[in-house]
C-alpha cells in the first residue's frame, strides 16, 4: 500500500504532465479580418466551428518554445499566409510566412466540390450528397497534409489540428 508522501508524489507528476499538455496546445484562434471576406452563412458557420474546435481540441507546440499555452492569428499578407504565434502572455514567438502557391490547385478544386456540395444539399439524393461529401474531405485531407508539410519542423501538431487549421486557410483565401 503506498504511503501518503508516495500518493502526493504521483499526483504531483500527474498535475506536471497535465500542465505540459496544457503548454502544447491553443488558447486562442482569430482571423484577421482585413485578410477575410464575408463568407456565406455555410462558410461562415465553417468557420465558427473550425475556430470553437481547434480552441477546444489541440496539440500545438513551437519547436524549442517553452512559452506554451499558444495564440495564433491568421492572415494574409501580399497573397501569403502569415501566422503569427505568440505565448500565453501575448509576446510574439514566431510569425511563419507561408506561400500560398502551393496550395493553389487543391484550394480550386475544393472550393468547386464545396459549391456543388451545398447544391447538392437542396436537390440531390443522400446517396450522391454522401459522394459529393467523399470528395471533399478527400480535398480537405489533402490540403491538410500539404500544410502539414510545409510547416514541419515549425509547428508541432496532430492532424486533427492541422486538418482544423487547413479550413481556417480556406476561409482566409475564399474571397467571394
Amino acid at each position: 500500500m503506498p504511503t501518503p508522501g508516495r500518493l502526493r508524489s504521483e499526483e504531483t507528476v500527474r498535475q506536471d504532465m497535465s500542465e505540459a499538455d496544457d503548454a502544447q496546445r491553443l488558447i486562442s484562434v482569430t482571423l484577421d479580418p482585413d485578410s477575410i471576406a464575408r463568407g456565406t452563412p455555410n462558410q461562415e458557420q465553417e468557420r465558427a466551428v473550425a475556430i470553437y474546435d481547434l480552441v477546444e481540441q489541440n496539440t500545438f507546440a513551437v519547436p524549442g518554445s517553452a512559452a506554451g499555452p499558444y495564440t495564433l492569428n491568421i492572415s494574409l499578407h501580399d497573397a501569403k499566409l502569415a501566422l503569427d504565434i505568440r505565448g500565453y502572455n501575448g509576446v510574439t514567438i514566431v510569425v511563419h510566412i507561408l506561400s500560398l502557391s502551393p496550395f493553389r490547385r487543391i484550394l480550386k478544386d475544393y472550393f468547386m466540390v464545396c459549391e456543388t456540395y451545398y447544391d447538392a444539399i437542396r436537390t440531390a439524393t443522400p446517396a450522391q450528397i454522401e459522394a459529393i461529401d467523399m470528395g471533399r474531405r478527400a480535398l480537405h485531407n489533402e490540403g491538410a497534409t500539404l500544410l502539414e508539410l510545409r510547416l514541419a519542423g515549425k509547428i508541432d501538431c496532430d492532424f486533427d489540428t492541422i486538418r482544423r487549421l487547413f479550413t481556417l486557410v480556406t476561409a482566409l483565401h475564399w474571397r467571394g
